[in-house]
């Protein structure tokens, strides 16, 4: 059996995804907008900021289950970032997808996870608003979104699925989003095989790469 265009359509929406508050393209203006100053902060112990690189917060291959291939992992460009996450310090991006794909299982699913940094002083206002983003008939099209249960996550988090329940044949997409010191994360799951639980795992694995 094939993989259906359904399916496709689900994945490629992660993949395509930006991540709230993140890296949603943004009009080219002339010149180009100048990036943040990267600030570097000082090692203390118990720092309120993170210490380590966004790279290094990143999953690997080694975190996720073996069945998963990376597909994409980069810097989020400056210039890829909304007017709105420049007002509130955005700092620095970086994404990274995997894909699990089987044809003979009909299985195609997406794996997303986006990190970014703001200045600690907005980490509350940036998880208020990616909130409402996520809720918002807007961002989420078609659909019906749901909070699901979940045991706190770094210093604030929350779970949704997003699933069209007038579709027999929708398929589902779990996000995550947390907080945790100078650094929000999102990380999403959909496709033909989704698990919320293993979703739940890597956010607790992702939030341990923050120090």
């Amino acid at each position: 059996m094939k993989i259906g265009a359904s399916a496709i359509v689900i994945v490629l929406l992660i993949i395509g995804s930006a991540g709230c508050l993140s890296s949603a393209p943004a009009a080219q203006t002339t010149p180009e907008p100048t990036p943040p100053p990267q600030v570097t902060a000082s090692p203390t112990t118990g720092s309120p900021v993170s210490m380590t690189g966004l790279s290094g917060m990143a999953l690997q291959l080694t975190d996720i289950p073996s069945d998963y291939i990376l597909k994409d992992r980069s810097d989020v460009p400056y210039t890829k970032t909304t007017q709105l996450s420049r007002d509130l310090g955005w700092r620095e991006g970086y994404s990274v997808t995997f894909f699990r794909m089987n044809q003979e299982k009909f299985d195609m699913t997406g794996l997303r996870q986006t990190i970014t940094r703001y200045p600690i002083q907005n980490m509350n206002r940036i998880f208020e608003m990616a909130k409402d983003e996520m809720v918002s008939p807007v961002n989420g099209g078609t659909g019906t979104i749901f909070e699901l249960p979940l045991a706190r996550i770094g210093d604030q988090s929350i779970a949704y699925k997003r699933e069209n329940t007038s579709a027999p044949d929708s398929l589902p997409v779990y996000t995550i989003l947390f907080v945790k010191k100078d650094v929000f994360e999102t990380l999403e799951m959909g496709g033909t095989t989704t698990d919320y639980e293993t979703l739940k795992d890597l956010a607790r694995i992702a939030a341990d790469k923050i120090r």
